[in-house]
């Protein structure tokens, strides 16, 4: 089966490439199950019923988030209900929302999607690590199609936690830079890994948001708002290959794809 995961939707020009692009993309890869991470839909910040409204009719079967999808009250008020929606489940009990969604391709293969966040120049969180093996061993053993979205900012956390999960995993593709990198691999165990997939917007940009908004910042050092970028905007997205018989990883592709109507 081919799992296709697009990373970090950010504001109006990622949704609008999600919607020109995500289409074609899944009839041409022909994708069994589609993940995106919409965590920066909302105005760059947090995700609201509005926005999923907006996305509802496309191909997608899970969504993932991250450190930001607290951002926006109206987003976290769906998330105990909307439960394709996920947060990094790694976060203290007592939080709305789950990390863990188990759903099934239109074949019937079952497919497990994880959300966990780093904790290296992150927030104060329960291990990541800890949570992915507590998360695994709930998992009924029929389930071997396993994407997990890990949400951090260092390449060497998102590297060890792959390692860490190499052989139990089907993908360990990292999100929260917004920098695509260029270390996509199939691991020894068969888990395949990639640190960033990359943001879906607009790339003449500081990670997404206007680039004088952001230099004023740096160059006074004091608050100042930021504002989404407009200009080449792309989508980025991971394509894993897995045999659905085992949950190991055949192949991982990168791919950044311009939106040429947006």
């Amino acid at each position: 089966m081919k799992l296709l995961f697009v990373g970090d939707v950010i504001g109006k020009p990622g949704r609008r490439a999600l919607q020109n692009l995500l289409p074609r993309l899944v009839d041409h890869h022909r994708a069994d199950y589609v993940v995106v991470n919409v965590e920066n839909s909302a105005g760059g910040f947090g995700v609201t019923p509005d926005v999923l409204a907006e996305i509802a009719g496309l191909p997608i079967d899970v969504y993932t988030t991250g450190n930001h999808v607290w951002d926006k009250k109206e987003g976290i008020a769906i998330l105990d209900h909307e439960r394709r929606l996920l947060r990094p489940h790694n976060y203290p009990q007592g939080n709305p929302g789950t990390g863990l969604h188990v759903g099934e391709t239109a074949a019937g293969v079952p497919v497990a999607v994880i959300n966990l966040e780093g904790l290296v120049f992150m927030h104060n969180l329960d291990s990541p690590f800890l949570i992915a093996d507590r998360l695994l061993a709930q998992l009924d053993p029929k389930v071997r199609t396993i994407f997990v979205d890990f949400h951090a900012e260092a390449t060497s956390e998102k590297q060890a936690l792959a390692f860490y999960l190499d052989g139990r995993v089907s993908a360990v593709v990292g999100t929260h830079t917004h920098v695509p990198t260029a270390d996509e691999r199939v691991l020894p165990g068969g888990t395949a890994l990639l640190t960033d997939v990359g943001m879906t917007g607009p790339y003449e940009s500081v990670i997404g948001m206007r680039v004088d908004k952001v230099l004023k910042r740096f160059l006074l050092q004091t608050p100042a708002s930021f504002e989404v970028a407009k200009r080449d905007v792309r989508l980025a997205a991971v394509l894993v290959d897995i045999d659905e018989a085992t949950g190991k990883a055949r192949g991982i592709e990168r791919l950044l794809v311009p939106d040429a109507q947006g």
